[in-house]
């Protein structure tokens, strides 16, 4: 990272900080000089991950209703700021048609997919936001551009986190920028049970790394991004337009016939 990133001293959050791409936002925001809070589920995974990036953790759920005050009042507690909430924490439960979702495996995807971001950029805005600014980074998917087999509950929920996204940029600028990042198909847990079965051919050659969406969610996060907000930041390996090319997208159809591990 380079000092044009204007990321040393300052402080972020980043929800589900201990694997994947939040353990690699979380990295590279250490790398360019912040200092990190991550929060995650498991007790010793966030003890690890904060010790070695050499910041702080908080275990629990996002969708619990007491912890982004929680993770805010720790944040500012040990820090003195914050100026990064970076909501990575998500769930892509419940798998399957939508006439065969549980009503409450609905409620619980939208409880961590939305309404947890939401509480935590209100917490976050109240407590320190709103008088000193800052910057939201809400990690989406290409997915909720469009449709797909069995995932419906989970593309649903992300749709409406990047409607909330930009509905958050006009109600909280000037002062804190909000922004997305819509990752296509990267080699993390939650995603096993798909890049898992073998290659998937897209227009770049590979799927994505979670290096390669960190870069792009630290560098909104950033300065260098100073100049914009309400955007959602499309890192997808040609997902998009792989119409263009011949053959069909063999995610779908690994969708059609696999589930998710549960978690």
């Amino acid at each position: 990272m380079t000092s044009s990133y204007g990321l040393n001293g300052r402080a972020a959050l980043v929800t589900g900080g201990t694997r994947g791409i939040g353990l690699e936002v979380a990295r590279q925001l250490a790398d360019a000089g912040a200092l990190v809070c991550v929060t995650a589920r498991d007790r010793e995974d966030v003890r690890r991950v904060a010790g070695e990036l050499g910041g702080i953790g908080l275990a629990g759920s996002v969708a619990d209703p007491d912890h982004p005050r929680a993770a805010v009042d720790l944040v500012l507690r040990e820090f003195g700021r914050l100026d990064v909430l970076v909501n990575n924490a998500a769930t892509n439960e419940p798998y399957g048609p939508l006439m065969e979702v549980d009503p409450d495996a609905w409620r619980e995807a939208f409880t961590v997919n939305v309404e947890a971001p939401l509480r935590l950029v209100r917490e976050a805005w109240r407590a320190w936001l709103r008088e000193h600014g800052g910057s939201v980074v809400n990690v989406c998917t290409e997915g909720a551009a469009h449709v797909g087999p069995n995932v419906g509950a989970y593309g649903t929920s992300k749709a409406a986190l990047l409607h909330l996204t930009q509905q958050l940029a006009g109600e909280l600028a000037p002062r804190v920028r909000v922004n997305s990042v819509s990752p296509g198909l990267v080699r993390t847990e939650m995603a096993r049970f798909v890049w898992e079965q073998g290659p998937v051919e897209l227009p770049l050659g590979r799927i994505g790394e979670p290096e390669d969406v960190a870069r792009a969610v630290v560098w909104l996060a950033s300065d260098a991004a100073g100049w914009i907000t309400g955007a959602d930041l499309l890192v997808d390996g040609g997902t998009r337009v792989r119409a263009a090319r011949p053959g069909g997208y063999a995610v779908h159809d690994r969708l059609r016939s696999s589930a998710p591990r549960p978690s």
